[in-house]
């Protein structure tokens, strides 16, 4: 598939422009292709796969891959870093809550524009297979399925980041383009329109596909699950969670269940593997954008999403962006029974001489996460974390972020400029979410019972993942010691301890991947948890003084001023804006 993808922007510099409003979707095309050559069956598949790489084109300023400003700087889990706090100002303002103004001219505008523009290739690319038989093109079906996989996962991006947005399928003419408003359809109604992507992709897709990367009929279950489990906690206008619809959960059960029992994916054995070149497309990689590099093309087809965020480390220099918080690295301590300090994480602060192979005792996910003094990074004993690559230590310092970073010796790293791209793979979905998704559900259910064993998966996994960070000497960097839940023994579980469990167990198992604040949000405590978390970090960072969380418009984010500038007020601003 990658392959295929690169062949594609090699042989025709191919971006699709739909039969709409260049400013709706605001990018410029390097070459095109006429209704006409698009409806012809040599071009057909080529359509296809420039749909695929469009979820792909990221950047820092418009990444629907890695989100990291969107859902981990905005969250608990992490702070902007940078030189200064003007560095990215924008970013600045999604971590302090202060965007009562919709005036923002770069990040908002520019992913609106990244997902409709996934969204226009998935609807030319239909436009073209839906002139064809069967008959003609043997693949169509799936490839139609696949489309609308790719236009559901573009759609359901733009909802988590602003609820209501405009549904554009590939019926539509330029004229009714703009006259639908982002309001057009209720949120349950979006949802729908989503999740009906999704099924046709189940009813459509075989569950393995030859070519790696192309969505299958396992990955729209587990993406639909995604939606449902979304969809099950109802908001008000003001975005208060009002009620969880049970039969939405059941849905989630079922979806999860049928993934899980077609025993075609599993737990990475070792926990580093998400992270690490090499593993791409391993049994836990559900659904997963796909890069390469010395392909060919000038730079290869890198990630450039986390590109700001490398450390000043030798093999680096720049730009230190997207820090852990305390907070989250608090996080991570666990008790005398190897399990998490729920409500005294946060009173102390771990700190260089806590993180010690006879230290306080901690989740050993926290050397997959973080970047700490004198531990190996990156799984290589040789080279240690050390505080000279902060790029300014009193502000944001402390710690690193070391999940999405690539070795400077991999062959998956490239130098782009100032900054830094990867070959490696980003995944949407992975398998443990899958098995937290469904425990989530049944918890939600009161079928907590049920629950234990598949958060139990994911924390003997954690234990399982300690030979990777080993020192030189070999011994483990960090005093690592975490345990299974077993009630009556070490927990007692009920519904209450079984969801701050699972939630805790989301925390510490997505560190850094961005799902934090879109968590927070679906369970309706962004602005308690946020609003706490900001109180005790005022007292740590100074930089954080002002912010505030202000329930009832913080969890979600302006609808972009140009967009509503343009439809001439069509969009609606989501409410405080």
């Amino acid at each position: 598939m990658k392959v295929k993808i690169v062949t594609i922007l090699l042989g025709l510099s191919l971006i699709i422009v739909l039969d709409s409003c260049d400013d709706f979707l605001d990018f410029s095309p390097k070459g095109t292709l006429t209704q006409q050559q698009a409806l012809s069956l040599e071009n057909a598949e080529k359509l296809v796969n420039a749909a695929y790489a469009a979820i792909g084109n990221d950047f820092w300023d418009r990444s629907i891959t890695s989100m990291w400003v969107y859902g981990s700087v905005r969250s608990d889990d992490a702070y902007k870093g940078g030189g200064s706090v003007q560095d990215q100002f924008t970013i600045n303002r999604f971590e302090q809550y202060n965007l009562t103004t919709p005036d923002i001219t770069d990040y908002l505008p520019f992913t609106w524009t990244q997902i409709y523009a996934v969204v226009s290739r998935a609807n030319f690319a239909l436009t073209s297979l839906n002139a064809f038989t069967d008959d003609q093109l043997s693949t169509r079906k799936t490839r139609i399925a696949e489309m609308r996989f790719l236009r559901g996962h573009a759609h359901f991006v733009g909802k988590l980041i602003w609820k209501r947005i405009p549904y554009i399928d590939e019926t539509l003419s330029r004229e009714e383009i703009l006259a639908t408003s982002n309001d057009a359809l209720t949120s349950d109604e979006l949802f729908n329109k989503i999740a009906d992507d999704f099924q046709f992709a189940i009813d459509n897709l075989p569950e393995t596909q030859t070519d790696k990367g192309r969505a299958n009929k396992l990955a729209a279950q587990a993406y639909l699950a995604k939606v449902r489990l979304y969809q099950a906690y109802t908001q008000n206008d003001v975005h208060a969670v009002t009620g969880i619809d049970a039969a939405r959960l059941n849905e989630v059960v079922t979806l999860t269940s049928a993934v899980i029992n077609s025993g075609r994916y599993s737990l990475q054995p070792d926990f580093a593997e998400n992270f690490l070149y090499g593993f791409d497309n391993g049994p836990e990689s559900i659904f997963a954008i796909q890069y390469s590099i010395n392909d060919g093309t000038a730079i290869g087809r890198l990630s450039m999403s986390t590109s700001l965020n490398y450390s000043l480390a030798p093999q680096y220099g720049c730009c230190w962006f997207h820090m852990p918080s305390q907070n989250m690295v608090n996080a991570f301590a666990t008790d005398a029974n190897g399990l998490p300090k729920f409500d005294t994480f946060n009173d102390a602060n771990l700190g260089d001489a806590d993180l010690v192979t006879n230290g306080v005792t901690v989740d050993p996910r926290i050397d997959h996460t973080v970047g700490i003094a004198g531990h190996p990074f990156k799984y290589n004993p040789k080279v240690l974390y050390d505080h000279s690559w902060e790029r300014i230590s009193a502000l944001y310092g402390g710690f690193g972020n070391m999940k999405e970073q690539q070795a400077g010796d991999c062959p998956c790293f490239k130098k782009v400029g100032p900054f830094y791209g990867s070959s490696k793979n980003i995944d949407i979905i992975r398998y443990a979410d899958v098995l937290l998704m469904k425990a989530e559900a049944l918890i939600e259910l009161n079928r907590q019972d049920e629950a234990l064993p598949l958060i139990n998966q994911v924390r003997a996994r954690a234990n399982n993942s300690k030979e990777r960070t080993r020192k030189a000497d070999g011994n483990y960097p960090s005093n690592f010691l975490i345990s299974e839940y077993q009630p009556g023994v070490n927990i007692t579980w009920d519904q209450a301890t079984a969801r701050k469990a699972m939630q805790w167990e989301r925390r510490l198992e997505f560190a850094m991947e961005s799902p934090r604040f879109f968590d927070l949000v679906r369970w309706g405590i962004a602005a308690e948890t946020l609003n706490a978390y900001l109180a005790k970090e005022k007292t740590r960072r100074s930089f954080l003084s002002s912010a505030f969380f202000t329930k009832g418009r913080d969890e979600y984010y302006p609808i972009p001023q140009r967009e509503i500038n343009y439809t001439k007020g069509l969009y609606k601003q989501n409410p405080g804006y």
